[in-house]
């Protein structure tokens, strides 16, 4: 390819031309939803990008720096992954309504749906159930496509109505109905028998002897569950099993599973949220766990933000959500791409 057929920079006028509607409509959607949070008694906040820990999640990867002190001295920190530990820990501080729109950093991840640096439209409510998030979660989607004035999300031949009453599925479900597993079959006392699931799941997606339950339970949803859902209507995906609760608590009612919900259009994921674990023992184990297991494959490990964990055991019982916000802001627009809507792309892409 010559120098003249190279594609032209994301700053070229013409290029820019291009792009300069969905960024339009981005700015639209942005105030839409402030004034909505703003509506709902919500306090917007702005919590720092350089953390101690960026999350102890196993395949969450983390750009690292170095900070100098005055008097000469350096400590590493990482870009946050997540708004999620300064927001907890505003909980903490009293807080009971807060939104943020937050810039956060992925390494390892690049793609029509992913980038480097992208925003993330993280909310909690303290002493409220999860139930609550979850059903403004839909109501953000919505106004977000209200902000736009179009009538139904499209992506990769996949259409959703916004405004349609969603569709609720329990993962249980959502394995049995496209892959034939019974899912909870697969967890005793809380944690996944790899075996079980191994022999359950092996006609249908391709199984090693290195995956654990998790990774085949990855395997799973991605290649059989995730396609069928948010077609026509929002799905919500809901009670995630026990071993994949992360910051979630588990349901007293059932201990197999976990308050922990994901929110999909068109087959593509736009949030994910918890009814938060306040228990800092079990917080403490499962990040252990994490990053016991990111060690391993990875050959790194990140520390454990100790003030967090603190303010775990002191956090009021609170629900939250995380919510891509570009690629609401894509599916709002009928951008074919998350590059499209972000006014400049990370350094590097094109």
């Amino acid at each position: 390819m010559g120098v003249t057929d190279q594609p032209s920079p994301w700053w070229s006028a013409a290029r820019h031309a291009d792009r300069r509607p969905f960024l339009m409509a981005r700015g639209a959607i942005t105030r839409a939803l402030r004034a909505w949070f703003d509506g709902q008694g919500f306090t917007e906040v702005e919590t720092s990008v350089l953390q101690v820990s960026p999350g102890n999640e196993t395949h969450l990867h983390a750009p690292r720096t170095e900070i100098i002190g005055s008097d000469g001295n350096g400590a590493t920190r990482y870009l946050r992954t997540s708004p999620e530990f300064a927001a907890k820990k505003l909980l903490v501080a009293g807080e009971t309504r807060i939104f943020e729109f937050a810039r956060v950093f992925r390494d390892r991840e690049r793609g029509d749906l992913h980038l480097p640096e992208f925003t993330m439209l993280e909310w909690y409510r303290a002493n409220e159930s999860y139930d609550a998030i979850m059903a403004d979660t839909i109501v953000v989607i919505a106004h977000a496509a209200q902000a736009t004035g179009i009538g139904s999300f499209s992506f990769r031949g996949g259409t959703a109505d916004p405004f349609a009453e969603p569709e609720l599925l329990t993962v249980a479900s959502a394995f049995e109905r496209f892959a034939g597993i019974d899912l909870l079959a697969t967890i005793a006392n809380g944690e996944g028998d790899r075996a079980a699931l191994a022999a359950a799941a092996a006609a249908r997606v391709r199984i090693t002897e290195d995956d654990t339950w998790s990774d085949i339970f990855s395997k799973v949803l991605v290649e059989h569950v995730e396609p069928n859902l948010g077609l026509g209507r929002l799905t919500v995906l809901f009670e995630y099993p026990a071993p994949e609760a992360a910051l979630a608590r588990t349901k007293a009612a059932d201990p197999r599973v976990a308050e922990r919900f994901e929110v999909y259009a068109c087959g593509v994921e736009l949030a994910n949220g918890f009814g938060e674990l306040t228990d800092a023992d079990e917080q403490r184990r499962r990040f252990a766990a994490a990053m016991d297991e990111k060690e391993r494959r990875y050959r790194e490990r990140y520390p454990l933000d100790e003030d967090f964990l603190t303010a775990v055991a002191a956090m009021p019982p609170s629900s939250g959500v995380a919510l891509g916000f570009d690629r609401l802001v894509m599916l709002a627009t009928g951008a074919l791409r998350i590059d499209q809507v972000v006014w400049t792309p990370p350094p590097g892409e094109t």
